[in-house]
């Protein structure tokens, strides 16, 4: 008798990580019989011939009515986590037992930032991760949170994307001091693969785990890598914290830029290390080293 189908809603679809986790960027066997719900508030995207079976809803603000609807026990939310108590009503009128959310190592390492905007959204993600656990609590939903350093893949981040694109345009990069700073950045799609481990692994419950990528190096050593991808010599201006300031606030005129802070200058020098060695063991993460490819510094 063949297994039963396993029917997985997600929300932040059309996100980096979202459009991984729907495409064969992340494994899936056949043999899981699993099927995805998709939902979007924009137009439903054409079907796609992707071999991840996946149907398209509408994310609407009201449910639609109980003999209208199918059950959906197993969620993942990859859209902000701040937002996900907007969906708490739809979750709970699909019958969820069962939620992955995705947050962001930012909640620890922008508390302090000079920008006031970054520190808001480290409040934000806080404040979300909580309203997400006391909710699931009440509702006697498994919940696991998920936290991942610097995302990167495929151009359509807003990390390692806007360096190559700030590369193309001007061909040099600025650093603030010696950009000693560590880093590890992660792939869209090993987010996308750890959020499927992790929704799979019912021994996973009620735990927030960190996510890094594999490769710890310097935020000069990355930046490197970007220019090598891009098959460019590396060009690094020294710039003072104050000149970096005011240049900031004009290349954020331009709209690709306007999410750049003085705080990402400043957290050049800063140790951004996180380790995952919970999620390796408790759900069998692994993710890969900072090793891109074409596809990733590409024009989005």
């Amino acid at each position: 008798m063949p297994n039963q189908t396993r029917v997985i809603g997600v929300i932040g679809a059309r996100s980096p990580v979202g459009q991984c986790l729907l495409s064969n960027e992340v494994p899936h066997r056949a043999d899981r019989n699993e099927q995805f719900v998709a939902f979007t508030r924009g137009d439903l995207p054409e079907e796609q011939n992707t071999g991840v079976p996946v149907r398209w809803r509408h994310l609407v603000d009201a449910p639609e009515l109980p003999d209208q609807r199918e059950t959906i026990t197993d969620w993942i939310c990859l859209a902000p986590i701040w937002v996900a108590s907007e969906h708490f009503e739809l979750l709970s009128e699909y019958g969820a037992r069962r939620i992955v959310v995705l947050s962001s190592t930012s909640r620890f390492t922008k508390t302090e930032s000079i920008d006031a905007g970054e520190q808001q959204t480290a409040q934000q993600l806080i404040e979300g991760e909580a309203a997400l656990q006391n909710w699931a609590e009440a509702q006697q939903i498994s919940w696991v949170i998920l936290r991942p350093t610097l995302i990167y893949g495929f151009g359509r981040d807003k990390n390692i994307a806007s360096v190559v694109r700030f590369i193309r345009r001007w061909k040099c990069f600025p650093l603030l001091g010696k950009a000693h700073g560590k880093r590890q950045p992660i792939h869209a799609a090993d987010v996308a693969t750890a959020s499927l481990q992790a929704l799979r692994t019912e021994t996973v419950a009620n735990q927030a785990y960190n996510i890094s990528g594999a490769e710890t190096l310097t935020y000069r050593e990355m930046i490197e890598r970007v220019f090598l991808a891009l098959q460019l010599k590396p060009r690094f201006v020294r710039i003072p914290l104050l000149l970096f300031r005011a240049g900031i606030a004009v290349v954020r005129n331009l709209p690709r830029f306007r999410h750049l802070t003085a705080g990402m200058a400043e957290r050049m020098n800063a140790d951004l290390v996180f380790d995952h060695s919970e999620a390796q063991q408790d759900f069998g993460f692994q993710p890969r080293p900072f090793e891109l490819q074409s596809d990733d510094v590409a024009s989005p």
